[in-house]
């Protein structure tokens, strides 16, 4: 173990004092290597924080969740619209069928959004997202109240004006105040807050609108003030955890559907199930590429790199042949010898390595919008691995001529 710790110490000596020969070459041939691994760990850290930042967003939509919808999600190959906006939309009468009669549910709501409403109280006022729900929604997708509570069956049968809202509301609402009990207008009909959200912030992406800007309402209330009639909205179904897959209440769910809307045997659904999954495994997709391209594009530079240390290794082989004959003389082994060059080529690469890691490290303290950037240790350990591979590759065929040279004639040379 005191030969080898020996031979570590004085291979780093060498290579240490190798950077220290010529910093101009060292610094121009390890910049492809900072450069690749600085490609790299950054677009993996970057696809990291984007799948981080659209997954948060996601997680409203609920787990194990499927949405009874007219349109289907469209992730990628041929969208029929044409044939989808001849399906009539789902109804709250279906919603209660659905309700009635599914038992591989856990839950079944209904809901719908309403956006460009101004919330108004006195001469404070705010445009906001208008979001009617069932009771049961809150089993189905999060809805953290930090002031205050969540409605109860009384407030969402009865149609009552009550709203959950959220902290951007009832701080633009109600300044410096606690806003619980306090009422305000939307759409001209007064309601009162019973419920404030917990704040979220900024997000990269916000589907159906900030969860900051968001005021949830009974859907019966919801239906009076905005639908018309209408009655149409869209219903959510959560599954067991038990279900895997999600089959058994999705194929319970087409049949009652079928059977509510009379389609025949031979025809096919005019409905759409859509599941969370689906948008997942679109994003997915997306970053795939994108850490291709990360790949494609850094190994440009870490080959460009990996000459570089080639060339420094071949170059310190010469100059210090003599001593390699003088080592040899005195009892060196080959393979101690192919391992001083080697650990020379290894820890060269992984300066320019490490460089390009902190570089990217940096680039985590740059707020791009709402996006937080966050330099996870698999990627610095990619970085670091990458790096050493790199270094053996650039440095084996140096290491292997030094190791093989006969003793007496690089001794001789000069």
């Amino acid at each position: 173990m005191m030969k080898f710790l020996r031979q570590v110490w004085e291979s780093f000596r060498f290579a240490w004092g190798a950077l220290k020969s010529n910093i101009t070459r060292t610094i121009l041939s390890l910049l492809g290597v900072t450069v690749g691994i600085f490609a790299i760990v950054a677009v993996f850290t970057i696809v990291d924080s984007l799948e981080r930042s659209i997954r948060e967003s996601l997680s409203f939509i609920g787990d194990k969740v499927i949405y009874v919808q007219k349109w289907p999600w469209g992730f990628g190959g041929e969208y029929q619209w044409w044939k989808y906006f001849q399906w009539p939309e789902p109804t709250y009468s279906e919603y209660k069928y659905l309700y009635d009669n599914l038992e591989s549910a856990s839950a079944v709501a209904v809901m719908d959004f309403k956006g460009g409403t101004t919330l108004k109280n006195g001469s404070n006022s705010i445009n906001a997202t208008i979001q009617g729900v069932s009771f049961e929604y809150n089993l189905i997708s999060d809805i953290p109240v930090q002031n205050g509570r969540y409605f109860i069956p009384l407030e969402t049968n009865n149609a009552r004006n009550v709203a959950i809202v959220g902290a951007d509301i009832a701080e633009s609402l109600f300044p410096g105040q606690d806003a619980i009990g306090k009422p305000f207008k939307l759409a001209g009909h007064p309601f009162t807050i019973i419920g404030v959200r917990e704040k979220k912030g900024e997000s990269l992406v916000d589907f159906g609108g900030s969860p900051d800007k968001i005021c949830i309402i009974p859907f019966s209330a919801f239906s009076k003030l905005f639908q018309s009639g209408r009655r149409s909205a869209d219903i959510v179904v959560k599954g067991f955890p038990e279900d895997e897959g999600m089959r058994e209440v999705e194929a319970e769910i087409v049949g009652l559907m079928r059977t509510k809307r009379g389609i025949k045997p031979r025809d096919g659904n005019n409905f759409s199930l859509n599941r969370p999954e689906a948008a997942a495994a679109a994003i997915s997709g997306l970053f795939a590429v994108l850490t291709v391209a990360g790949w494609v594009i850094g190994s440009f530079s870490i080959l460009v790199g990996g000459f570089g240390i080639a060339n420094i290794m071949f170059v310190s082989v010469k100059e210090r042949t003599n001593l390699i004959g003088i080592q040899k003389s005195l009892g060196a082994k080959n393979y101690s010898i192919l391992f001083q060059f080697l650990f020379e080529a290894v820890m060269l690469s992984l300066v320019g390595g490490m460089v390009g890691i902190f570089l990217v490290y940096l680039l985590s303290f740059i707020q791009l919008g709402s996006l937080e950037i966050l330099l996870l240790p698999r990627n610095i350990l990619l970085g670091l691995g990458v790096s050493s591979i790199i270094g053996v590759l650039s440095g084996i065929v140096p290491a292997m001529l030094a190791a093989r040279m006969d003793p007496v004639i690089a001794i001789r040379s000069k």
